[in-house]
């Protein structure tokens, strides 16, 4: 390709009356009545900043994206403006605008080899480009909303083909701009350059760049700018070799998950738990600052505007001491349940060794927890002599002093999540169990149960191998050392707690309204806003219940798919639902 002078280009100012007709048809096409103009390219639209008559109009039509697709504002002079009118939906795109002169563009002096660049055109050829796309974890195009190769407003996108095999391996967009919105600049500019991860051929990404380079520059443009990642320096230096310059603009997208991870930043909560990850990126999603305090304890403090409130995981500061004491003092929250007319075990403070036995005779089977426990610590199910009770307690004590000894109920173990007093989750824990192999034993199933548990859950979920596993085991006429049969299960703990290895079953559709009244009531007794209810249930779809606990710090990460993060974050943060739930600007 020939250089292009300077001569040459003045003579671009001064449109044609050719031109002045493709400007009259291009405005058309691409300018709404307002002469706003907005282009489609298939995974989104380009925003021409500087034609949209105030800031307002740009938030707005920034704000009216569809659902899947990534808009882009392009060419922002006061980018601070329309962030001011929408700052919890758009955000300062975090990439360098480049511009590359045609006088400035030097041909490449070796020929690539081993492909052809030609449009796309074929349905083989998007079908190529969304499996390229999919691969760089790009957004889809949708060819049905594009013009056709005769409408000069469209973009053009460009392919790399195998010459052995004719696979598509690379692909580029490219725009003229003149021709797109009657840009007196007679500028272009280049989109979403991708190469297949696992081409043989080389110097592909180049080839394309210098064909759209040229392309343009034939079609009597100026100059071709693109955008780049401010951290891509290997795109960066490649791009400095073909004479692109930095260009002082500005770009504009909306907050979306396609763009969350340029909107975030680095993530803060790498070293926490899942409880604390999953509320801590739903925060950082609606523009909330997250100021991690320990890590290690799931410690930290979400800060808003003038609103700053701190947290341990799904445990804030809304939460008061008091309402927080009734649920970790398991015999303050029975009675306070049991005053509001809900109902509860039977239960009473371990004592004597004859006063337990006593309540044991009464009731035939007990539960053993200690007063102030978590986590399904020092808590042993289904106890029906005097010695395992004994034993039970004595191993609670390790946990607290004080013993809590209830009725045993059987039935399927229910959690109901209450926020902000509305039930947002409800899922029947199942407890541990392993499938035999006839090769391992139980002992050895268990442990790799519980490693697949702990892989899965962040090391938040094991089996542990303590004496309550094993007097399950054993009640159950097996023992550790024996091979279990292919594909018989066994359960191997009696509690259904995640932490010792449960699994959850949603049952939020199914959950029986008089369930979800009654959890309800018993967070507005404790007045907590936040808290893991548990029951003991015959189902789910059925009313008979009974109350066995309160978790004042319910793990919202076992809920998924259910929205509990995003309630919780409604719920310290009722402005930031905008954020989540954006409307048009007024």
């Amino acid at each position: 390709m020939k250089r292009i002078d300077r001569q040459r280009l003045e003579r671009f100012q001064t449109p044609s009356y050719e031109r002045q007709r493709v400007l009259r048809q291009s405005r058309r096409a691409a300018a709404n009545p307002a002469g706003e103009v907005t282009i489609e390219c298939g995974w989104g639209r380009l925003l021409i900043a500087p034609t949209f008559a105030d800031p307002q109009a740009l938030a707005r039509a920034l704000l009216e994206e569809r659902p899947g697709a990534r808009d882009i504002a392009l060419y922002v002079a006061e980018p601070h403006v329309v962030l001011a009118l929408a700052p919890q939906e758009l955000f300062l795109d975090p990439s360098d605008t480049l511009r590359l002169w045609f006088t400035d563009y030097r041909p490449s002096p070796r020929a690539f080899r081993g492909f052809s660049i030609r449009r796309a055109q074929r349905p083989s050829d998007w079908e190529a480009i969304n499996a390229i796309y999919a691969a760089r974890g790009m957004v889809q195009v949708e060819p049905q909303r594009l013009g056709g190769p005769e409408e000069d407003s469209s973009p053009v996108y460009w392919v790399a083909a195998d010459a052995v095999d004719g696979t598509v391996i690379g692909t580029v967009m490219s725009l003229g701009h003149f021709r797109a919105f009657g840009d007196a600049e007679h500028g272009s500019s280049l989109w979403c350059l991708a190469v297949a991860p696992g081409t043989s051929r080389v110097s592909v990404g180049e080839a394309l760049l210098r064909h759209v380079i040229e392309y343009n520059a034939s079609r009597s443009c100026a100059y071709l700018d693109l955008s780049v990642l401010h951290d891509n320096a290997e795109a960066k230096a490649l791009y400095r070799k073909l004479g692109f310059r930095p260009l002082r603009s500005f770009a504009l997208k909306r907050r979306n998950g396609i763009n969350q991870a340029l909107f975030l930043g680095p993530d803060p909560a790498a070293a926490m738990n899942p409880y604390a990850r999953i509320i801590i990126a739903e925060a950082r999603r609606r523009g909330i600052a997250v100021e991690v305090d320990d890590a290690a304890g799931g410690l930290f403090t979400l800060t808003l505007g003038a609103r700053r409130l701190r947290c341990r995981e799904s445990l804030s500061d809304l939460c008061s001491a008091v309402s927080m004491t009734l649920c970790q003092d398991k015999t303050l929250t029975r009675r306070a349940l049991e005053r509001a007319g809900l109902t509860v075990p039977s239960g009473r403070l371990a004592g004597s060794v004859q006063e337990n036995a006593a309540f044991l005779a009464e009731h035939g089977a007990l539960v053993v927890k200690p007063v102030d426990g978590e986590q399904g610590q020092g808590v042993a199910v289904d106890l029906r002599s005097s010695a395992t009770l004994e034993a039970a307690i004595a191993a609670a004590r390790q946990f607290d002093s004080r013993v809590l000894l209830e009725r045993y109920c059987p039935g399927d173990d229910l959690r109901i999540v209450v926020i902000g007093y509305a039930v947002v989750a409800a899922a029947i824990r199942r407890p541990a169990e392993i499938t035999g192999d006839g090769v391992h034993d139980i002992r050895r199933l268990i442990e790799r149960r519980s490693r697949r548990r702990m892989a899965a859950t962040g090391g938040e979920s094991r089996i542990p191998l303590d004496a309550e596993t094993e007097r399950y085991v054993r009640e159950q006429g097996h023992d550790y050392a024996e091979v279990l049969a292919p594909g018989v299960t066994l359960r191997v703990r009696r509690t259904a707690n995640l932490h010792t290895g449960g699994v959850l079953e949603d049952v939020t559709e199914q959950l029986h309204p008089v369930l979800a009244e009654a959890a309800v009531t018993a967070a507005r007794t404790l007045e907590i806003p936040v808290v893991g209810l548990d029951l003991l249930v015959p189902a789910a779809n059925r009313p008979e219940h009974v109350f066995i606990e309160a978790n004042e710090r319910p793990g919202l990460a076992n809920h998924e798919p259910q929205p509990t993060a995003q309630r919780f974050i409604d719920l310290l943060f009722p402005l930031s639902r905008r954020a989540a739930y954006p409307e048009t600007l007024p």
